[in-house]
């Protein structure tokens, strides 16, 4: 088993050196543009984000920006009302508590009402620097992509658990990198995610996957990938990266987690459900050997320890660039506690993932 996920890691680092860097473009953009954003009870976030698209440097004769309000409690709706002479366009959702995929729902809105070429999604609690549109557009024009994945990373933490999950969250892009750079699309992230609305429509949207409360991007880019693997991109340029925050406590963080491990029972693709269950059984075999190293047989040690010294290994040579694209290299010294941590983690949610209803935004779904 060691051996088998040390190779899977050393075949993704093989993806993600593949995908060239792309530099900060300077030529005259085509497509129109709408950027949407799915927002529920994000009063605190939403206006700094809409404050640094609106501040991006694009033309505004080809940017729609279009905000839909999911149902929240709080001021959201009053804060993005307030940038309608910004050109933010307000949709309200008022669905009533009948649907388990609210965030399909609300981009499926966004897009019905967008005059956009390119869809553009991200979050309402992400931050972006001038260039981010502009290098993601090029980019899509350049490579004749029907869908962009392109970096989000984890900033301002504000403790050491923070960024540990901005070490962790860092292997996880990468992962959805190499995928892409091996010609064998896995994982993406809506927080900064681009596609034709064509596309979108010729898969039929979210129909089939509508079902499940997550999925607006992963479980998507795999209808994407069924026919046109070849034509999705990830967009490897810093200006291209969206930075979002990890959450503050455990109970928060393994509610996401879940959510995200719940999509995993859609997948259609077997080559992407072998590559999880190997990593899963491998991670249940190395929790097994370090019962056996402190408890069971202390006289096989040096397999244990030989074992978890490969992981690791393997996993620096896999995140050491990731940490180095996104300037946080000092983070790579807390990869050891991390990949022990990281076991027990995946075990968990791989089983709690797939049973049982989570909270998100206040609701329960499954």
């Amino acid at each position: 088993m060691t051996l088998i996920y040390v190779l899977l890691v050393m075949y993704m680092l093989r993806g993600w050196v593949r995908i060239p860097v792309f530099p900060l473009p300077h030529d005259r953009l085509h497509s129109k543009v709408s950027v949407l954003i799915a927002a529920r009870n994000e009063a605190e976030n939403i206006g700094r984000t809409l404050d640094g698209i609106i501040a991006q440097d694009f033309p505004k004769d080809l940017l729609e920006i279009i905000v839909v309000d999911d149902h929240s409690t709080d001021a959201t709706a009053a804060v993005v009302a307030s940038y309608a002479d910004r050109g933010v366009k307000l949709i309200r959702l008022n669905e009533g508590d009948k649907l388990n995929s609210y965030k399909k729902l609300a981009i499926t809105r966004a897009i019905e009402q967008s005059s956009g070429s390119v869809m553009v999604t991200t979050d309402a609690d992400c931050r972006m620097g001038k260039d981010w549109l502009k290098t993601v557009v090029a980019f899509f024009e350049k490579t004749e992509a029907y869908m962009v994945s392109s970096p989000v990373v984890y900033s301002e933490e504000k403790s050491y658990f923070e960024r540990l999950q901005t070490l962790e969250f860092l292997y996880l892009i990468g992962l959805g990198a190499a995928g892409i750079g091996n010609g064998n699309p896995t994982t993406c992230n809506g927080a900064n995610l681009a596609y034709r609305k064509d596309v979108f429509y010729e898969m039929g949207g979210f129909n089939g996957i509508d079902n499940v409360a997550s999925g607006d991007d992963e479980l998507f880019l795999h209808k994407v990938a069924e026919k046109y693997a070849d034509r999705i991109h990830f967009c490897k340029s810093r200006e291209a990266v969206v930075f979002t925050d990890a959450k503050p406590t455990l109970a928060a963080f393994i509610s996401q987690r879940r959510r995200w491990a719940s999509k995993s029972t859609k997948y259609k693709d077997k080559r992407v459900v072998a590559l999880g269950i190997s990593i899963w059984l491998f991670n249940v075999a190395l929790l097994v050997g370090l019962v056996h190293f402190f408890v069971i047989l202390p006289e096989i040690n040096s397999l244990f320890l030989i074992a978890f010294g490969l992981k690791v290994l393997a996993e620096f040579l896999f995140i050491l660039p990731l940490c180095l694209f996104a300037r946080r290299r000092s983070l790579i010294w807390n990869l050891p506690l991390l990949s022990l941590i990281h076991s027990f983690y995946l075990v968990y949610i791989g089983l709690a993932g797939n049973v049982g209803k989570y909270d998100w935004k206040g609701r329960k779904v499954h």
